[in-house]
């Protein structure tokens, strides 16, 4: 059996995140429900075991405090892969200092791609169909009438199980101690 990967995301659980949710269950209903997230650390293998990382996260979130994100508009990352999702227009810089900050050690992954703080709408299977979903994407966006901003207070450590299937493993507070799952 194959090591698990692993990820580290903020759950977006308000108005924005319930819209994305939504968006997604129209545009690619084959998809999983998949809860609305923000990620900070992509998939990727441990060098080490699931404690060290959580005692990792625990010492660098603990001493980064909460921070707001602004949504910006829809954008795509074509024709690098067909994903559409909705760029973090105030809040990158803090995200990408954290991510960078946790990318070593145990967590050290060589990523396929750059990070680029986003909230992913949907990965799609081709080209053809991201450009179709981004068109639909940006119309409802601009309708949207919620809060686009979002205070990222809390990150939370998975692990793969299967395919597209994430269990949740630990909350991981930002300024302050590691909470019991």
């Amino acid at each position: 059996m194959p090591s698990p990967r692993y990820a580290l995301v903020a759950y977006i659980n308000n108005p924005v995140g319930e819209f994305v949710e939504n968006l997604r269950r129209e545009i690619h209903p084959d998809l999983p429900d998949l809860a609305a997230h923000i990620t900070l650390l992509p998939p990727r293998l441990l060098h080490g075991t699931e404690r060290d990382a959580l005692q990792m996260l625990a010492r660098v979130c603990g001493q980064a405090e909460p921070f707001d994100v602004v949504l910006g508009d829809v954008q795509s990352f074509v024709p690098g892969t067909p994903t559409v999702y909705i760029r973090v227009a105030s809040g990158a810089a803090r995200l990408q200092e954290l991510h960078d900050q946790l990318n070593r050690e145990i967590l050290c992954c060589s990523e396929e791609w750059t990070y680029i703080p986003h909230f992913t709408i949907a990965k799609m299977a081709s080209q053809q169909a991201a450009e179709h979903v981004l068109r639909i994407s940006r119309e409802r966006w601009r309708h949207y009438s919620g809060p686009r901003r979002i205070l990222l207070d809390r990150l939370t450590f998975v692990r793969e199980q299967e395919a597209n299937n994430w269990v949740d493993l630990a909350p991981v507070p930002l300024g302050g101690s590691l909470v019991s799952p």
